[in-house]
């Protein structure tokens, strides 16, 4: 049951995801251009997530 509620959570951020323009765009996200290659790799967007993440479990958890 909680996982199932767990996938319907992240459903519903994947469907708000598109709306949050500065979502995987902020300073610190890391993005390499290069000829015929692109690195992106979200490190300040990850940080911020399992901030949050974490913030949530804690309350709920208590």
């Amino acid at each position: 049951m909680i996982l199932g509620i767990f996938l319907i959570l992240i459903g519903i951020g994947l469907s708000i995801a598109p709306r949050l323009p500065w979502l995987g765009r902020l300073p610190g996200d890391i993005v390499i251009k290069r000829e015929g290659f692109t690195f992106y790799f979200p490190l300040a967007t990850c940080i911020l997530v399992s901030l949050l993440l974490s913030l949530l479990a804690r309350i709920f958890y208590r």
